[in-house]
């Protein structure tokens, strides 16, 4: 199994407190990987929420292809955060160039376009420059895309913080995701390593997901640029939440009548019987075979929790006004919030998504059998 730990807090605080966390919890992951998103950010760029902001890793090579690729698109770089690594190499940390994390202004020829035509523009500059890395082995990006910073590595995530330096003044966020890995299924692969990301979605499992083949082909028959990579089965999950949210146009209280649809007994005592049975019947492939929970953040910086059916896979929620955390196991919420009320903590049940709206004032709890807000 893996260890997952995010928090939502209204001050920006830094990754290292979910490095802690993971810490915590170490009998749970096998030191083999780790993965951070950091979304509505402090320090320096809180005063650049608009600008696209390029997290990855990149050669020497790499960095001159990049410059120039980005400026033949328009892009100027506005604020930069480059990650020398020390010359002493650490065990069990692959040696690498730079991990860069740079925000730019916009090209001018993208003035006045929709948000929308932005946003896929932003999608396929970050493919393109995937594409561009895979052929030469220069270039890795995690994210492009706004407020957000992606830092991925191999190694135990105690180590690879201190040997990145992540307790730096201008790494901190409000909502930090964190991933422990224990390599189980797929070779060491730093595409492979949660959280996934997608145009503001974002999502990190602990758990299998056997269903994934009949998933990966729903949704690349979409052909969605978007819907691509899949070295971890687990990746399906942030991409069935774009799909669920941007495509059919429906909230997150919908996302787990997607993954884990209700048994045929409850469906029909369902306030929405009707709408769901066409949802589980036109997304049947999309259904998840676990054990999996799943924590994600959308593009408004809502956090949730969700488990499958099988409720093999531990998560607890908890916190106090103004600074909330999902976990893994009790002792990484302990470590991270040791003063909360401890009797609030909530442990979502199969039929929950437990959820934490940006204002970071309650954990609430949606549950399946609740009616639905549809669209009008």
């Amino acid at each position: 199994m893996c260890r997952l730990f995010a928090l939502t807090s209204k001050d920006p605080v830094s990754p290292m407190e979910a490095i802690n966390a993971l810490n915590v919890m170490k009998e749970g992951h096998d030191g083999s990987g780790v993965g951070l998103l950091l979304k509505d950010l402090g320090g320096p760029f809180e005063e650049m929420k608009e600008a696209p902001i390029l997290s990855g890793i990149f050669t020497e090579e790499g960095i001159r292809r990049l410059d120039l690729f980005m400026m033949n698109q328009g892009f100027m770089t506005k604020y930069k955060v480059s990650i020398k690594v020390p010359k002493t190499k650490m065990f069990g940390i692959p040696r690498r160039g730079l991990y860069l994390i740079r925000a730019y202004e916009y090209p001018e020829t993208w003035d006045g376009l929709a948000k929308e035509e932005i946003e896929e523009r932003l999608m396929d500059t970050r493919l393109k420059i995937r594409e561009m890395g895979e052929e030469n082995r220069d270039m890795i990006v995690f994210s492009f895309w706004p407020d957000t910073i992606m830092i991925k590595e191999l190694g135990d995530p105690m180590d690879v913080a201190h040997y990145l330096g992540l307790d730096r003044k201008d790494l901190k966020a409000r909502i930090i995701m964190a991933q422990g890995r224990q390599n189980t299924n797929y070779a060491i692969n730093l595409y492979a390593c949660h959280p996934f990301f997608i145009k503001g979605f974002s999502t990190m499992t602990n758990g299998e997901n056997t269903a994934f083949i009949p998933i990966k082909n729903f949704l690349l028959s979409r052909e969605y640029p978007g819907y691509t990579g899949y070295q971890s089965d687990s990746e399906v999950f942030a991409h069935i939440l774009h799909y669920t949210m941007e495509t059919l146009g429906l909230g997150i209280d919908a996302y787990k009548h997607v993954i884990t649809p209700l048994q045929e007994n409850d469906l029909k005592q369902h306030p929405d019987v009707a709408f769901l049975t066409h949802l589980k019947r036109s997304c049947r492939q999309l259904i998840i075979d676990g054990p999996n929970c799943v924590i994600g953040t959308l593009p408004d910086n809502t956090l949730f929790m969700a488990q499958d059916r099988k409720k093999l896979r531990p998560g607890v929620v908890g916190g106090r006004p103004g600074l909330f955390a999902f976990s893994s196991e009790v002792c990484g919420l302990d470590a991270i919030i040791p003063d909360r009320d401890k009797s609030f903590d909530i442990q979502p049940m199969h039929l929950d998504t437990a959820i934490v709206s940006p204002d970071r004032q309650e954990v609430k709890i949606c549950r399946q059998t609740e009616p639905l807000n549809l669209p009008l």
